[in-house]
């Protein structure tokens, strides 16, 4: 089976869960090529795995470059290892029937193929959203088992109550949308930064401006407004990075965006360095 069967056949699989970006009626997957809905808008599989249902393209700031240095980062780095354990658990801890674990801005989709290899149970179906067609492309061309869209968060391609998890990983919400499609007992699982995320490269390349302090009060707020939170668990750890991943991690971030050559080789010249991981883990219900 080539690559785009194989995704449109997990699609045809969870097509009840799914529904038309367009006209938001139901949908067909149709000779393991297209997604088909019951007005005929139809939407074609890529050959890399992925469909694609953006109505135009968008541009966004996020590279291949980009992509690579943070899927080095994440899965050869492991740099979020002790996170992905910890959704996986929370994960296995509700899943006891089919579910789908929507991915909300999955960029190249290391973090839900981490979680979903950390859960490794057949019942659950990973499907990745995000508007960055680069992003998407590279997931699809690396990890075969979720279901790869280009889409835009506000207007996912998902039925009403179709999925038991909402994975919010480092990514904006949209929590009208992520409630439309929340099941009744259904989780919203957000991941969001503390304070001493990537302090070391705030203190080298933000030294005495605001950028060198975070606080998250804002996006928890913005959260508690919209939705119901239930619980909130901090993890903080300190990763040894080696030189060639120091380059990957300020490549990848956006902190990294608008350091120069100078502040570029100063903090990626050690040997290696400690890099604080800090990560508030959020869960909240849609009422």
């Amino acid at each position: 089976m080539k690559k785009r069967e194989k995704s449109a056949a997990a699609a045809y699989h969870i097509s009840s869960k799914l529904r038309c970006p367009l006209c938001h009626e139901s949908v067909e997957v149709i000779e393991l090529k297209s997604i088909v809905c019951i007005n005929n808008h139809t939407f074609d599989f890529a050959k890399q795995g992925y469909v694609n249902l953006l109505q135009k393209p968008v541009n966004t700031q996020y590279d291949d470059a980009l992509f690579e240095a943070r899927q080095k980062i994440i899965c050869d780095a492991e740099l979020y290892g002790p996170i992905h354990q910890k959704i996986a658990a929370l994960i296995n801890n509700e899943l006891t029937k089919d579910a789908l674990l929507f991915d909300a801005g999955s960029g190249e989709g290391s973090h839900l193929e981490k979680i979903l290899d950390e859960v490794n149970d057949k019942k659950l179906t990973g499907i990745g959203l995000d508007i960055s067609k680069e992003g998407v492309m590279m997931a699809a061309k690396n990890y075969e088992t979720p279901i790869w869209v280009v889409g835009d968060l506000a207007n996912p391609p998902l039925a009403d109550e179709s999925c038991q998890f909402i994975l919010n990983f480092l990514s904006p919400a949209n929590y009208s949308e992520f409630k439309r499609i929340l099941t009744e007992d259904g989780i919203i699982i957000k991941v969001i930064p503390g304070s001493g995320y990537l302090k070391e490269l705030r203190n080298e390349l933000f030294s005495n401006t605001d950028e060198s302090e975070y606080e998250n009060n804002d996006t928890l707020e913005l959260m508690k407004r919209n939705v119901n939170v239930v619980s909130e668990e901090r993890i903080t750890y300190t990763k040894n990075l080696d030189g060639q991943s120091l380059k990957h991690l300020i490549s990848m971030t956006p902190l990294g965006w608008h350091a120069d050559t100078e502040q570029f080789e100063a903090f990626t010249n050690a040997e290696d360095k400690e890099i604080t991981i800090d990560m508030h883990i959020v869960i909240a219900h849609a009422e």
